[in-house]
């Protein structure tokens, strides 16, 4: 007897081969039976506790989410949207050399604002919501271990949290590591791998700061200290060296190939899979495509270098529930103080009020606050900010920015911001893309996709809370890349579905998920390719002590299996709880 059948559906099965039509058998959690059917087949023989009718349906393997800072949220919230409810059903968190993990007592608070300035996670939230219980790495694993979860869960062991518990407020600094330094280092990481860490991963980009202003620990690590936890990597028993490199932001566009250069040694060294972060910067809005030669070059050498990329243009989402062009006028201010959201919604839309803001002075910058000069980037960016409609369109034409609706309307930009943002009472949120849309559409990043070397990641899922919902790729994928681009060539269903499943999996050695077929985790998503939606952003209210998260809901999803339990039937959580912590293979 089957657990569960999934009958008639198309399926899609993450090898990138065509899809056929097949009846899925599950028993136990895993994939017991793969039958392809013709148009006169019988179905599946053979009872089953449930039956999902897939007829007119593609059934795909659950998507796994390479890139995502869910290390604090796995604590106390055992769903782990946004992003199960966009067909994942793994998750690696851990990513950007920023982590909970080790931590000596007394450090908590530290690691929490090292989190909120990096990854734009509420403070307070955090403060609120995590639970602790553990120093080590190991002890953390242990902890996850013991929770039941929406999705599966790994974690990657990170460069800020080592450093700081290995050399206290000289790590934390980035002081230079000793030799004794380095080797303490070396083997608290090689021990979190033993323990079952995915990966090791580092941050050198200067856009990465904690909540003090200074950038995450390591970002100026010296080769050696590099090279030593590479090796610890390994010795380990072998995992993912991930890192968010230097002039990943376009602060300096010399040194992506400085840090490819030295990325190639050390994986022709170790043998181990290194993944860094690949984004189009208008600096030099053709280095992409180079670092991408390089990585191809360095596969050739037998270094495993795996550019990470994003699926739709990378930047920022502005309105009035977040970050927008008006938070330091007065007026605004006072409302914001005064008035509930719904309150504040609408007075925002009187005359009056709209008047009196339009016409105000900004109030002074608040040098100590993170992100409080966004007001100013906000004003002087109507040409780049992008109205998204209503379903969101994450490839705009040129005649949807804020400035070219102004001037269609004879308007001052400000003013048509001010509007725009105005709309679903006062919660529609503007795009501002500050990498990858160089060019004003999707062509690099389409590029960057098909390119060998190339995984699918990025999406921050957890993090950013204020300013962007890219949890929401995986869907984007399908609906965007797969069925409705129109400015340019799409990609096949068999190839996006693939990247972000086989792929994904593989290069973190998930070898027993990823693809349907006989033996496999039962990790499954039933779409109804032809209804799937990716509805328009929203803020949500729902952290702990009422923290703020920008989320994206999306509809079409029939059914999403986790070790072949459905935990979503038509986007809605079903209450199970089947998710595990995946330790590496060492």
């Amino acid at each position: 007897m089957f657990d569960l059948k999934i009958t008639g559906g198309t399926v899609v099965d993450g090898t990138g081969a065509d899809r056929f039509t097949a009846d899925v058998g599950i028993k136990d959690g895993k994939i017991v039976e793969v039958r392809r059917r013709g148009p006169n087949d019988p179905p599946l023989a053979g009872p089953a506790a449930e039956t999902i009718d897939a007829a007119g349906k593609i059934v795909a393997p659950g998507f796994v989410d390479i890139h995502t800072h869910y290390d604090g949220q796995v604590s106390w919230d055992d769903l782990l949207e946004p992003s199960s409810n966009h067909g994942v059903t793994t998750i690696v968190a851990g990513n950007c050399g920023v982590g909970f993990a080790p931590v000596r007592p007394g450090q908590e608070q530290w690691l929490i604002e090292l989190m909120e300035g990096v990854e734009d996670i509420p403070g307070t939230a955090l403060t609120e919501g995590i639970t602790w219980g553990w120093e080590t790495y190991a002890e953390y694993l242990d902890v996850i271990g013991s929770r039941e979860l929406a999705v599966d869960m790994g974690s990657q062991i990170a460069h800020g949290t080592v450093r700081a518990y290995a050399m206290g407020e000289r790590g934390a600094r980035n002081e230079p590591a000793t030799a004794e330094d380095i080797a303490a280092m070396s083997a608290l990481v090689q021990e979190a791998i033993e323990a079952g860490a995915l990966g090791f991963s580092s941050s050198r980009t200067l856009a990465h700061r904690a909540m003090d202003g200074e950038p995450v620990p390591g970002t100026f690590a010296a080769e050696d200290e590099l090279f030593a936890l590479g090796r610890a990597t390994a010795a380990g028993g072998g995992a993912v060296f991930e890192l968010a490199p230097q002039g990943a932001a376009g602060e300096d566009i010399v040194a992506p190939r400085k840090e490819l250069e030295w990325m190639r040694r050390l994986g022709e060294e170790i043998d181990c899979a290194l993944s860094f972060a690949l984004i189009q910067v208008d600096a030099d809005p053709n280095l992409w495509r180079e670092q991408l030669e390089l990585s191809a070059a360095a596969h050739q050498a037998g270094s495993r270098l795996y550019p990470q990329v994003a699926a739709r243009p990378f930047g920022m989402l502005l309105g009035f529930p977040g970050h927008h062009a008006f938070t330091h006028r007065p007026t605004y201010r006072r409302l914001k103080a005064e008035c509930s959201r719904e309150e504040l919604a609408a007075r925002l839309a009187e005359p009056a009020v709209r008047q009196a803001i339009l016409s105000e002075q900004d109030l002074p910058l608040d040098p100590n606050v993170l992100f409080d000069g966004m007001f100013a980037l906000a004003q002087y960016s109507t040409e780049r900010l992008y109205s998204l409609g209503e379903p969101p369109d994450y490839e705009p034409t040129p005649d949807r920015t804020v400035a070219a609706i102004a001037r269609d309307r004879n308007q001052d930009p400000l003013a048509t911001m001010y509007d725009l943002m105005l709309e679903a009472d006062a919660a529609t949120m503007l795009m501002l893309p500050m990498f990858n849309y160089a060019d004003g559409n999707h062509d690099a990043i389409r590029e960057m996709m098909t390119h060998p070397a190339g995984v699918l990641g990025l999406s921050d899922g957890g993090a950013h809370c204020s300013m962007i919902c890219d949890a929401s790729y995986p869907t984007f994928l399908l609906t965007h890349w797969a069925r409705d681009r129109h400015r340019g060539e799409k990609l096949p269903l068999e190839y996006v579905v693939r990247k972000q499943s086989h792929d994904t999996a593989q290069l973190f050695g998930l070898t027993d998920r990823g693809v349907i077929a006989v033996g496999k985790k039962a990790d499954i998503n039933v779409i109804d390719l032809d209804a799937l939606t990716l509805h328009a952003p929203r803020m949500a209210y729902d952290l702990p002590a009422g923290g703020h998260r920008l989320v994206q809901g999306a509809s079409g999803y029939t059914a999403t299996i986790v070790n072949g339990v459905i935990t979503r039937r038509d986007g809605v959580d079903t209450g199970a709880r089947p998710g595990r912590l995946v330790r590496g293979g060492r």
